[in-house]
C-alpha cells in the first residue's frame, strides 16, 4: 500500500516540486491547487505517466468549508491520510505597515496562518493514534522572514510566517504522544513565482550577491528536505526547523 500525502498550494512551485518529488518517493500524492486547473493537471500527468498515482483537488485554504471538502475528497480518492504539507501561502504586494490595510492583513492571515491550523486540524482526526489512525508527519512551509520580519516589503508575511513557527513548536509536542512529528522548512531566495505576487519578479536576482552562497535555490531543494522530514529518516525529528536559504 502506498502512503498517501496531501500537499496544499501543489500545482506551482515548491508545492509542485514537492509533489513530484514524493511520488518518485513512492507516495500516493493529493495535488491541491486554488485556481489554475490546467499546471494541477499537469502535474498529475506527469506523475501518472511515470507510473504513480496522483490526484488534483481544488480548494482554498483561506476557507473553513473548502479545507474539510478537500480532506474529505482526499480520503474518497486515495485513502486515509499519511503526511499533510502546509505549503499554501499568499504574499502581497511589497510595502510599509503604514500602507497596510485591515483587509490585506485579514487575507494574509487567513491563507497563511489559519488555514493551516485548520488543515492540521483535519490530519490530526485522520492520523492521532487517538483518533484509531497510524501516525503521520506535518510539514509547514515556513520562511526564512519569520527570523528576519522583512521590514519595508514584507512585515505581514513575515509575521505569519512567525506565527507558523510557533504553531509547529506548539503542535509538535501536542500530537507526539499520538504518533504525528511536526516540523517546518524555513525556504528563501528561491526561484519560484511568489515574487511576482510581491510586485518585483526578479527580487532573488537583486539579492542573490547578499547570499553566502551567491545564488538562489531551487524548488526542488527546498523539496528534499521537505520529503526528508515527511519520511521515518527523521523519525526522531520533531519540533525542528531546516533552513534553505544558501547561508544567509
Amino acid at each position: 500500500m502506498k502512503k498517501i500525502i496531501l500537499i496544499t498550494g501543489s500545482s506551482r512551485g515548491i508545492g509542485a516540486a514537492t509533489a513530484l518529488l514524493a511520488a518518485k518517493e513512492g507516495y500516493a500524492v493529493a495535488v491541491n491547487y486554488y485556481a489554475d486547473k490546467t499546471a494541477a493537471d499537469a502535474i498529475v500527468s506527469r506523475i501518472v505517466e511515470s507510473g504513480g498515482s496522483a490526484v488534483a483537488i481544488q480548494a482554498d485554504i483561506s476557507q473553513p468549508d473548502d479545507i474539510v471538502r478537500l480532506f474529505s475528497e482526499t480520503d474518497r480518492l486515495l485513502g486515509r491520510l499519511d503526511a499533510l504539507v502546509n505549503n499554501a501561502g499568499i504574499l502581497e504586494r511589497q510595502m510599509r505597515l503604514i500602507d497596510m490595510d485591515a483587509a490585506r492583513l485579514s487575507r494574509i492571515f487567513m491563507a497563511n496562518v489559519i488555514g493551516q491550523f485548520l488543515c492540521a486540524q483535519e490530519a490530526i482526526k485522520r492520523m492521532s493514534t487517538k483518533h484509531g489512525g497510524n501516525g503521520g508527519s506535518i510539514v509547514n512551509v515556513s520562511s526564512l522572514a519569520a527570523r528576519t520580519g522583512s521590514p519595508n516589503e514584507y512585515l505581514d508575511y513575515a509575521a505569519s510566517k512567525g506565527a507558523l513557527d510557533t504553531f509547529t513548536l506548539g503542535l509538535s509536542k501536542e500530537v507526539a504522544g499520538e504518533g504525528i512529528r511536526v516540523n517546518a522548512v524555513r525556504p528563501a531566495f528561491i526561484y519560484t513565482d511568489i515574487h511576482a505576487a510581491g510586485g518585483e519578479p526578479n527580487r532573488v536576482e537583486r539579492l542573490k550577491d547578499s547570499i553566502p552562497m551567491q545564488r538562489g535555490g531551487s524548488a526542488e531543494e527546498v523539496a528534499e528536505a521537505i520529503l526528508w522530514l515527511v519520511s521515518e529518516k527523521s523519525s526522531y525529528t520533531t519540533g525542528s526547523f531546516i533552513e534553505i536559504s544558501g547561508g544567509k
